[in-house]
């Protein structure tokens, strides 16, 4: 089995005096380097995006492998999703990328995973919500300030209809604290800045494999 990579494909969406565009795209590959090596972004999963300051949405491109991204793999999409190069293909995804910038005029940077830890908990449940509370490390989530709280995390059915998808996000996104789930699927996470957005997703995914290893205990405690 082979990945194609993305320096394969066609050439970068920016000259190389666009310095606003460069620092964008780095922060993606950096950000995919990382969530490749904590196993979040297996095969072609996941897509990663960061909004400049100027509007533009830079977006990973469809089909690559996140842990090998290169300038290739990252590529400009408007407000609605749609590549500004007929010959760039962006995840069908994008439109959920492009929902949280427009809810969310702070919104600078917005990651999606596949961790096994996300998978495994919202097929568990038919709950609409994971709940966490107690832990130290909800203070990364805005607005938190100890760890005596409980958030719920919002858990969406799959659905590869994105915009019907996305019609059931919004209904949500207002009391959001945490990121959400897609059912079977992965998280999606975001925040002002790449930075924000990557504290955001390694508390959560830190919290969602806490909660995985409670139910594998409590499994076995019912079992003795």
């Amino acid at each position: 089995m082979s990945f194609v990579t993305d320096t394969d494909r066609s050439h970068p969406v920016s000259d190389s005096s666009d310095t606003a565009w460069d620092r964008a795209v780095e922060q993606i590959i950096h950000a995919g380097r990382r969530m490749d090596q904590r196993g979040w972004v297996p095969a072609t999963a996941g897509n990663l995006s960061v909004r400049l300051a100027d509007g533009r949405i830079a977006v990973t491109r469809s089909g690559g492998h996140k842990g090998f991204l290169t300038r290739r793999g990252v590529i400009e999409v408007g407000l609605d999703g749609a590549s500004m190069r007929p010959e760039d293909r962006p995840s069908a995804e994008t439109l959920l990328h492009c929902q949280i910038y427009a809810h969310f005029p702070d919104a600078g940077a917005v990651l999606h995973g596949h961790s096994v830890a996300s998978t495994v908990l919202s097929m568990a449940t038919a709950d609409p919500e994971l709940y966490l509370a107690d832990y130290e490390v909800l203070k990364v989530f805005e607005g938190q300030t100890t760890h005596e709280t409980r958030l719920a995390v919002p858990v969406f059915p799959n659905d590869q209809d994105i915009a019907r998808l996305s019609r059931s996000v919004a209904l949500f996104l207002n009391d959001m604290k945490a990121g959400y789930i897609i059912r079977g699927h992965g998280v999606y996470v975001w925040g002002p800045d790449m930075d924000t957005a990557l504290a955001r997703l390694e508390g959560l995914e830190f919290l969602l494999a806490c909660e995985l290893e409670q139910m594998k205990l409590r499994a076995v405690v019912q079992e003795a």
